[in-house]
């Protein structure tokens, strides 16, 4: 029995190994910051988060004071007798950790989802993906990208499931674990957060599960490093919700980037392709 939880430990360091090694050559971990440096640049941008960041700031500051207040000092208790004089540092990662998750549950699910589908929608726009964005909303004319934003067809977000909560109750105790434990932690949450950060694309793409999750398998990888890069910038719940903005900012430039490579393969995009078939 030893025998084989060291292998099956081997398997999954020499896997985990591999998935980093992908994000790192991917460099889609750039994309968060990309998405920061886009949005700074592009006022239009700001429309969504300006109309929810009052209540959305007092929301965070709400849930960090509160878990500061009553889950710090127990949490640095237990982590020093595992992390030694490393507890302090840990315990904090980790409320601000489970303040994040508390603060984004509830924006999403109460706040933010339709700004943050409007965000995405309207990187997309000036990024000329038009008739990407036209399979899930109308399109109106002129005006900047956000104000050509019309009414929605689909809503793809989903708010925050008990699943996905409980996934986050199971990898919690990682951070028990002196500074590993808190890396591996964020890995994993990274390699979910990531794949979630394209749900509008998929949704505007009308794949169905099983292309969505070949699609994820091929950039894997890639998605692990976004993921992560995103989470890290989450981790600041007072700045959470700003940077929750330019992480969807980031994975729409990603999402019109593949767009390109995929014209580039194929020529012209399907659609286009059609249209000029029943046009002759």
């Amino acid at each position: 029995m030893p025998e084989r939880v060291k292998e099956v430990a081997v398997e999954e360091a020499e896997r985990l190994k591999t998935l980093t090694s992908d994000a790192a050559r991917s460099g889609a971990y750039l994309y968060p910051i990309r998405g920061i440096a886009y949005f700074l640049s592009h006022r239009s941008l700001w429309k969504p988060l300006t109309s929810k960041l009052v209540p959305t700031m007092t929301l965070g500051l709400g849930v960090t004071t509160f878990m500061f207040f009553f889950t710090y000092l127990p949490q640095a208790a237990v982590m020093a007798f595992t992390s030694g004089p490393l507890a302090a540092i840990s315990a904090g990662l980790l409320v601000l950790s489970e303040s994040s998750t508390i603060l984004t549950l509830l924006s999403k699910t109460f706040l933010i989802d339709d700004a943050l589908i409007d965000t995405f929608d309207g990187v997309l726009l000036s990024k000329n993906s038009t008739d990407l964005v036209s399979e899930g909303r109308q399109i109106k004319a002129g005006g900047d990208p956000i104000a050509k934003l019309g009414k929605l067809m689909k809503k793809p977000f989903v708010k925050f499931t008990p699943k996905a909560m409980i996934r986050y109750l199971m990898y919690l105790p990682l951070n028990f674990i002196p500074v590993v434990g808190t890396v591996v932690f964020i890995l994993l949450q990274g390699k979910r957060a990531g794949p979630a950060a394209h749900t509008r694309y998929y949704q505007l793409k009308q794949w169905n599960k099983a292309q969505q999750e070949k699609h994820i398998e091929q950039y894997r990888g890639a998605y692990t490093g976004f993921g992560v890069a995103a989470v890290l910038l989450e981790l600041v719940p007072l700045a959470s919700i700003l940077f929750a903005f330019t992480n969807t900012v980031g994975a729409a430039l990603w999402a019109a980037d593949i767009e390109k490579q995929h014209i580039t393969k194929e020529g012209t995009a399907p659609k286009l392709r059609e249209q000029a078939k029943n046009a002759e």
